[in-house]
């Protein structure tokens, strides 16, 4: 209320930004769309500090750097500090929301890291056949029918899909390095795709300290600080229960993603 009353100071408050699940373009996960309204929001309040909620095992790669970008740009914009803090997990593309932060917080029991990329699928040959179906393709560019699951894996695409993941990894390599310059342990190498829980997770340069956001950003701007939350757009038809398969199938994606991390 004191926000509306002329002359009169409203306490002073942090904006959270809960980025929960995994990171991909469409469904209920999370991606650059769906989020920009609610970040746009967070830094219009004129909050001390934004804070993120982060518990994501990782996802699109691009969607990561668009959330992060967006993030970083509106924080050096208007001059607001951002603290990250990890719930469960943040790995992947999940640390890479995290390095939007200027100071990155995790429980004991956080898993931080997996700093690689990954492409996965099935090889099919031959189950066409089984069922007696017939696999028809035509293309124009020798490369349209890449990696095709129903067809023999060749070599080329082999070695042509491992460029393009050599060249998202020193993307993504070359952002965390810019974005923890100085903390970074540089007597191992921390892009190998592996984790790290907690504490080492700190030891290692992956994230600051351990702490919990209201008592963290209590300590920080004292305890008449409020908060206020701000979160993933919906869209109209999943507000009203017109996307349950949609919303079905996404949480299968969801466990299957977060039991990579023992989740």
């Amino acid at each position: 209320m004191k926000r509306w009353i002329p002359f009169v100071k409203p306490d002073p408050h942090v904006a959270i930004l809960r980025l929960q699940g995994t990171i991909a373009t469409s469904g209920r996960a999370l991606n650059d769309a769906g989020l920009a309204e609610s970040i746009e929001k967070a830094f219009r309040s004129k909050p001390k500090a934004v804070a993120l909620e982060i518990s994501s095992p990782g996802g699109s790669a691009v969607q990561s750097s668009l959330i992060c970008a967006r993030i970083r740009r509106l924080a050096d914009e208007k001059k607001i500090p951002v603290f990250a803090f990890v719930e469960d997990v943040a790995a992947s593309g999940g640390y890479w929301l995290a390095t939007a932060a200027d100071e990155i917080y995790v429980d004991r029991g956080s898993i931080v890291g997996s700093i690689g990329v990954i492409s996965a699928g099935f090889g099919l040959q031959g189950a066409m056949e089984k069922i007696g179906a017939e696999r028809r393709i035509y293309t124009a560019g020798k490369s349209k029918s890449m990696a095709d699951p129903f067809q023999a894996e060749k070599p080329e695409d082999v070695a042509r899909l491992k460029g393009l993941l050599d060249d998202l990894h020193l993307f993504f390599k070359d952002h965390v390095a810019s974005r923890r310059t100085g903390k970074l342990d540089d007597t191992q190498d921390l892009f190998t795709g592996d984790i790290w829980v907690g504490q080492k997770g700190i030891d290692v340069g992956l994230a600051d300290h351990i702490g919990h956001l209201v008592p963290v950003m209590k300590a920080r701007f004292g305890d008449k600080v409020k908060f206020r939350r701000f979160g993933q757009r919906k869209s109209f038809l999943s507000r009203f229960g017109a996307q349950i398969l949609d919303d079905a199938m996404a949480s299968i994606e969801d466990r299957a993603a977060y039991a990579r991390f023992g989740l």
